[in-house]
């Protein structure tokens, strides 16, 4: 008896510590009484105020293209811009602080990548990372989906990837305990994997999903991953009607390589997310073509799914637009701007579907700027 209470007592703090990361993806919460003058403002115009990073490579190129697609779709959106840039040296607390005030106000922002410089400057966390971290944007959701008429290896994919972004590898807990000898601790903590476990089984079920996949390398980490994949079995007990499965990391990235299709949802840590993201981005075209959204209890954040800055691209006006149009597509939805959302989502995948117009990543010769013109044609059309 006592054990069947213990049960029931766990299950009712899972169901209380669920409900904060599920709300940020509906709504969004109470603007502070500091920020209602200017919200008010943009409300009364009819529009939403949106905060704006476009970040280093080809980030502002993108970020033009959505600017343009909005501006002939009549999008209701107010960008609030800011740029914090490690790479040009302009990146500082007083910029990381402003935009943080602007995700208070506006409480959804469309981020480009911010590059983070592998060399050690004093700092072992990045602005990204400290920005993540201020937001508390512990679940990244990469949606990975292939483009009708866009033919890959892999053909009419539809996965979900839900990675836990605010501890694991990434906790900047990095030193060096005797000369020649470096420890870098990767911290995993039952109340977010609780969280991130939740925030999983959630998505599945109000998505219409099937299965939940636990990813972990429990058999080498055993009291780390051991304790995430144990979250992970106590939160699905929860779900019985959402079928729970695991995998070993490793076998997972060789499985969604030779039979991605067994997949539905996969929920793991932070660094395994990292990688298996950009692996899955690869099966459907690359990272050009695979939007991804960060999500606290307050806030939401859409941006690539594959981070990755093309730095090689940048001024070229050769970068794929479609990962930065379609996020920003997810970002009207979130809005509830679902007539917007549906009219640029549709106008991307009809150019695609077309064949005529594609950039270099996708075998075509076009340019951004064709891309993005062709997209405007596409709204009117």
């Amino acid at each position: 008896m006592a054990a069947l209470g213990a049960s029931r007592a766990a299950a009712g703090l899972l169901r209380a510590q669920s409900l904060g990361g599920w709300r940020g993806l509906r709504t969004t919460a109470a603007l502070p009484q500091m920020a209602q003058a200017k919200s008010q403002n943009a409300k009364a115009e009819g529009t939403f105020q949106v905060t704006m990073l476009p970040g280093d490579g080809v980030g502002p190129e993108l970020m033009h293209a959505v600017k343009e697609v909005f501006k002939a779709a009549s999008v209701p959106v107010v960008f609030d811009e800011h740029h914090l840039s490690e790479v040009q040296n302009t990146a500082s607390e007083e910029k990381l602080d402003r935009v943080v005030d602007s995700m208070k106000e506006s409480k959804v922002a469309l981020i480009g990548k911010i590059h983070t410089p592998m060399e050690y400057k004093g700092d072992l966390a990045s602005y990204d990372m400290r920005l993540r971290r201020k937001l508390d944007l512990f679940a990244n959701v990469v949606h990975v989906k292939s483009l009708p008429g866009y033919q890959t290896r892999h053909n009419n994919l539809d996965l979900v990837i839900i990675r836990e972004q605010t501890e694991g590898e990434y906790s900047s807990l990095e030193h060096e305990s005797v000369k020649g000898v470096i420890e870098c601790l990767k911290i995993i903590t039952r109340a977010k994997s609780q969280r991130i476990a939740k925030f999983a089984f959630d998505y599945a079920t109000k998505k219409g999903r099937a299965k939940v996949t636990a990813v972990h390398k429990a058999n080498i980490m055993k009291l780390g991953d051991g304790l995430f994949l144990q979250c992970c079995k106590e939160v699905a007990e929860l779900y019985p009607k959402i079928k729970f499965d695991t995998m070993i990391i490793d076998n997972c990235c060789m499985q969604l390589v030779q039979n991605p299709y067994q997949f539905d949802v996969l929920v793991m840590p932070n660094l395994y997310g990292n990688i298996v993201d950009n692996l899955a981005a690869g099966l459907v075209g690359g990272a050009g073509v695979v939007p991804g959204e960060s999500y606290s209890a307050e806030y939401a954040v859409f941006e690539l799914g594959a981070r990755h800055p093309f730095a090689q691209a940048v001024g070229r006006n050769i970068a794929n637009p479609t990962a930065m149009l379609l996020s920003a597509s997810n970002m009207l939805r979130h809005l509830n701007l679902e007539h917007h959302s549906n009219v640029i989502s549709d106008a991307v995948k009809k150019v695609i579907k077309g064949g005529k117009v594609r950039t270099a990543d996708m075998g075509g010769y076009s340019t951004s700027l064709d891309f993005t013109q062709a997209v405007i044609a596409a709204l009117e059309g």
